[in-house]
């Protein structure tokens, strides 16, 4: 299969989709073309490292708009979910994290906590977050979906790709 090229960074997609390559590679190859998120993460899930485009939500201790979105088709993209860094709540969990995997979800990177911490570690499904949490957030649907968020001095775009490994997230500028 010939390498496809990404919109913005000319990238090739081949072993770099299929996750052979490090972000610590890629970084080393790309530089600049790629953004370094300095929030460190937990690797929850049980697959540490996971690509696709990037979907997002931002939201704070609500996941109704998670469990709507995860709960759809999800082509390989990972969702990326901005709770502000509020540790009050979890944004997810297992039976959430069960949606994503049926949906076809490549992972989920949480700016907070989840919960369920050991059902979502025997997922074939990526997932960074701050922590975990047993408190349940509300169930309302506040919040956007599909809009530029930022932390970690990273902006997420819809639409982006996002690299993720145990040594951390990479997204394409």
């Amino acid at each position: 299969m010939p390498a496809r090229a990404t919109r913005r960074s000319q990238m090739p997609c081949d072993k770099v989709c299929a996750m052979e390559t490090s972000t610590a590679d890629l970084y080393d190859e790309h530089g600049e073309a790629l953004a370094s998120v300095s929030l460190q993460f937990q690797d929850l899930g049980g697959q540490t490292r996971f690509t696709g485009p990037v979907r997002t939500i931002r939201c704070l201790e609500d996941n109704g708009l998670v469990k709507s979105t995860l709960n759809s088709p999800g082509n390989g993209a990972v969702l990326v979910v901005d709770g502000a860094g509020s540790l009050n709540t979890a944004l997810m969990g297992d039976m959430i994290a069960e949606a994503a995997v049926t949906n076809g979800w490549a992972g989920v990177v949480i700016n907070g906590p989840i919960r369920d911490r050991a059902a979502v570690a025997k997922l074939p499904l990526g997932v960074k977050a701050l922590g975990s949490n047993p408190r349940k957030s509300a169930k309302d649907s506040a919040g956007e979906v599909d809009v530029p968020v930022e932390f970690g001095g990273v902006t997420f775009r819809p639409g982006a790709r996002l690299w993720a490994d145990e040594d951390g997230i990479l997204v394409e500028r």
